[in-house]
C-alpha cells in the first residue's frame, strides 16, 4: 500500500510539473509565440513560396509598413540592387519582399521603411543578414552535366554604362533525365507529349552572377504528365510578373513565387510550349495545338504546334487560330531542306546533315507515324510555331513558323495578310501574301531561284535576306504604326538559301530588323548582326532578339552557340554555349555580351526590377 500510495504522489508530482512547465511555455492565457527577430519588425522568411530561394520577406511584425527600399549589398566589385516598393507589396507578402541574394552567401541587405503603430509613423533604417541557399537542380544524370546552372560564365564584353544595371532574366532547360520522357499519347494519336525537360530558370548580373533562379519541385513533376513538360515561353507582364507555360498548363508568378493563377490548358487543346504572349487588353495567345482533330482521311490525331489559342484573363477561350486550315500544311519544300540532327526539340546528333527526300516524306505522309516528328499535315510537325505577337493596330497576330521558314501575319478573320519568307514553294492562293524585298531607298532587291537565293546583306548598297528556320518574331511596338511594321527577328540559319551548305562549319546566324511596308508589301532589313562571327556564334535551334524599349536597344540570344555536328561519328562536337548580347539602336557591336559554357538555351530577356516592385 505504501509503494501504491508513493507511485500516486510521484504521478500528481510528475502532472504538476507538466502542468508547470505548460503553464511557463504558454500560460493560461494561450501558446507562446516564438520566432526570431533580427531587427525592429518581424521574422525573416527565406523562400517564402517554396520556389524562389534567393528571395526573402521580413515580415511586419504587426506594424502597418509603408514607403520601403530594399538595397542587396553586392559582393566586392559586384552588382548593387536597389529598388523602391508600392506599398501594395508591402500588403500582399505581409512585409518586405527582398529580391536578388546571392547564392550560399550571407547577405547583407538594407532597409528603409515607415513603421506606423498606435497612430505614430516612425522612419526606419537597418541592416539585415541573411543566408541563402546554394542552387539546387536535378541531375540528369549523364557525364556532361558538372554544374547546376552551367559550367561556367564569362563577361565576354563588360556593360557599358548604360547597360551597366541591367538583369537577364534566362530560361534554359536541362537535358532529357531518366525521370522523363516516359509516356506519349495514344488517344488519340500524337502530339508532343514526349518532350520533357527539367527546368532551368535563373537571372543574371552584368557581372555574371546568379541573383534568382527557379527551384520548381512544389510545382512541377516529370513524373506526372499534367505538371511535367518543358518551361518556356516566359515574359514579364506589365505588371512585373511572370507568365509561362509548360507541357500542358500555363501559368503566372510573381518573381517571389507567389502564384497567380497556374492552369491546365482548356480541354479542347494539348502541348503547350515556346510561346505565351500577352497582349494589351490582358488576353493570353498559348501556342499550342488540338487535341482531337479528324483530318480529311477519317483519322483522328493530337495536331503538333499547330493552333494559337486566345483566352481572357479567366482561361475562357476566346477564339482560336487553326493554322492547318488558315495555311498549307502540305507545302514540304523547307522539310526537305531542314538539317535532320537539329529539328528544335528533337535533336538527334546521328542524323546531322541528313535531309529528308520527297520519297520520305512521301512515305510519311501515307503512314500512321503521328507526333512531334518532321512530316506534312495535321499530326505532323509541319509548321512548328515558336512565337506569337499580337498587334494592336489592326487585331492580328504575327507568327513564327520555323519549319515554313515564314513570319505570317494573320487577321482576326483567318485571312493571311502578309508572308515574309523565300517565295519559293508557295501555292498560288498565297503569292499575293509574299512580301518583295527593297533597299533603303524603296528601289527593288531581285532574289534568284524563286526568291530564295538573295544578295546577302552589305550595308553600304543596301543588300537583303530573309531569316531561315527563324526563332522569335516580335513586332516593336514603340516604332511600328497601322500600315508600318518593325520587327525584330532571330534568323538561326539553317536551309539558307533552300539548302545545306558544303560544309556544316559554313552556317550563321543573325539577328535581324525588318521594316514592312503593309499597303505596299515590301520589306526592307534595317539592321543586323552575326553574320561575320560564324560557325562560333551560330544558333540551329532556340534563341530569341527583341527589342527593348527602355533602353532603345536590341536584345539577343544566341541559346546553343557553339554546339557543332560530326557528321562524319554522328555525335555533336562542342559545347552549347549561349550568348547574351544587347546593342543600342543600330549599333553594329554589343555593349555587353555574357557567355555561359555548356547550357542548353532557349530564350532571354532582360529583367525590371521596377516592374516588379515600383509599380
Amino acid at each position: 500500500m505504501k509503494n501504491m500510495l508513493s507511485s500516486v504522489a510521484l504521478s500528481v508530482a510528475l502532472l504538476g510539473g507538466f502542468a508547470t512547465a505548460a503553464l511557463a511555455i504558454g500560460g493560461p492565457s494561450g501558446s507562446h509565440i516564438d520566432y526570431p527577430v533580427q531587427g525592429q519588425i518581424g521574422e525573416v522568411v527565406v523562400n517564402p513560396y517554396d520556389i524562389a530561394p534567393l528571395t526573402a520577406v521580413i515580415k511586419n511584425g504587426g506594424y502597418t509598413l509603408s514607403n520601403a527600399k530594399v538595397t542587396v549589398v553586392p559582393k566586392p566589385g559586384g552588382q548593387t540592387i536597389s529598388y523602391k516598393l508600392a506599398d501594395k507589396h508591402l500588403r500582399t507578402h505581409g512585409g518586405i519582399p527582398i529580391f536578388g541574394m546571392y547564392p550560399d552567401y550571407q547577405n547583407t541587405i538594407e532597409v528603409e521603411y515607415d513603421k506606423t503603430y498606435k497612430g505614430e509613423t516612425k522612419h526606419v533604417k537597418e541592416s539585415y543578414k541573411i543566408y541563402a541557399p546554394a542552387i539546387y537542380l536535378e541531375s540528369s544524370g549523364m557525364p556532361n552535366q558538372k554544374h547546376a546552372l552551367f559550367d561556367k560564365i564569362e563577361v565576354v564584353k563588360a556593360p557599358s554604362a548604360k547597360f551597366a544595371n541591367r538583369l537577364y532574366f534566362v530560361n534554359n532547360f536541362v537535358n532529357k533525365t531518366g525521370k522523363g520522357t516516359k509516356a506519349v499519347w495514344n488517344n488519340p494519336a500524337g502530339g508532343a507529349l514526349e518532350w520533357n525537360y527539367s527546368p532551368n530558370n535563373f537571372i543574371l548580373d552584368t557581372k555574371g552572377e546568379v541573383r534568382w533562379y527557379l527551384e520548381p519541385s512544389k510545382i512541377y513533376d516529370l513524373k506526372q504528365p499534367f505538371h511535367a513538360g518543358i518551361m518556356m515561353g516566359f515574359k514579364q507582364n506589365d505588371d512585373g510578373a511572370m507568365t509561362w507555360g509548360y507541357g500542358q498548363r500555363y501559368a503566372k508568378y510573381d518573381i517571389l513565387g507567389r502564384e497567380i493563377f497556374d492552369r491546365e490548358l482548356p480541354a479542347g487543346y494539348n502541348d503547350f510550349s515556346h510561346s505565351m504572349d500577352v497582349a494589351q487588353n490582358g488576353h493570353y495567345f498559348l501556342r499550342a495545338a488540338n487535341a482531337d482533330y479528324k483530318r480529311a482521311d477519317g483519322k483522328n490525331v493530337r495536331t503538333v504546334r499547330d493552333v494559337i489559342v486566345e483566352v481572357d484573363r479567366d482561361g475562357n477561350v476566346v477564339d482560336d487560330f487553326r493554322l492547318y486550315e488558315i495555311l498549307d500544311p502540305y507545302r514540304d519544300i523547307v522539310l526537305k531542306t531542314l538539317d535532320q540532327g537539329a529539328v528544335c526539340l528533337n535533336i538527334d546528333a546521328k542524323k546531322a546533315g541528313h535531309t529528308a527526300s520527297a520519297d520520305e516524306l512521301q512515305a510519311m505522309d501515307l503512314s500512321d507515324k503521328w507526333g512531334d516528328i518532321v512530316g506534312a499535315g495535321p499530326g505532323r510537325n509541319w509548321a512548328h510555331v515558336n512565337s506569337v505577337d499580337y498587334d494592336p493596330s489592326d487585331d492580328s497576330i504575327i507568327i513564327s513558323s520555323r519549319h515554313q521558314d515564314a513570319v505570317i501575319k494573320i487577321g482576326r478573320d483567318k485571312q493571311v495578310k502578309w508572308i515574309m519568307g523565300a517565295h519559293k514553294g508557295w501555292s498560288d492562293k498565297f503569292k499575293d501574301k509574299l512580301l518583295q524585298p527593297v533597299d533603303k531607298n524603296g528601289k527593288k532587291i531581285v532574289c534568284e531561284d524563286e526568291y530564295s537565293k538573295c544578295p546577302g546583306y552589305e550595308s553600304d548598297n543596301g543588300g537583303f535576306d530573309w531569316q531561315w528556320t527563324q526563332h522569335t518574331a516580335f513586332r516593336i511596338d514603340s516604332k511600328s504604326k497601322k500600315g508600318v511594321v518593325y520587327l525584330t527577328v532571330f534568323d538561326n540559319g539553317d536551309t539558307r538559301g533552300m539548302e545545306q551548305p558544303a560544309m556544316p562549319d559554313m552556317k550563321y546566324s543573325r539577328a535581324v530588323v525588318y521594316k514592312i511596308d503593309e499597303k505596299n508589301k515590301t520589306v526592307e532589313q534595317v539592321w543586323e548582326y552575326g553574320k561575320a562571327r560564324g560557325k562560333e556564334w551560330y544558333s540551329s535551334v532556340t534563341s530569341l532578339a527583341q527589342y527593348q524599349d527602355d533602353l532603345d536597344s536590341v536584345m539577343v540570344y544566341s541559346a546553343v552557340a557553339g554546339m557543332q555536328f560530326d557528321i562524319a561519328k554522328g555525335r555533336p562536337v562542342g559545347q552549347p554555349s549561349p550568348h547574351i548580347d544587347e546593342f543600342e539602336w543600330g549599333a553594329k557591336e554589343p555593349s555587353i555580351e555574357i557567355k555561359m559554357t555548356n547550357a542548353m538555351g532557349y530564350q532571354a530577356f532582360p529583367f525590371s526590377v521596377e516592374k516588379a516592385f515600383e509599380k
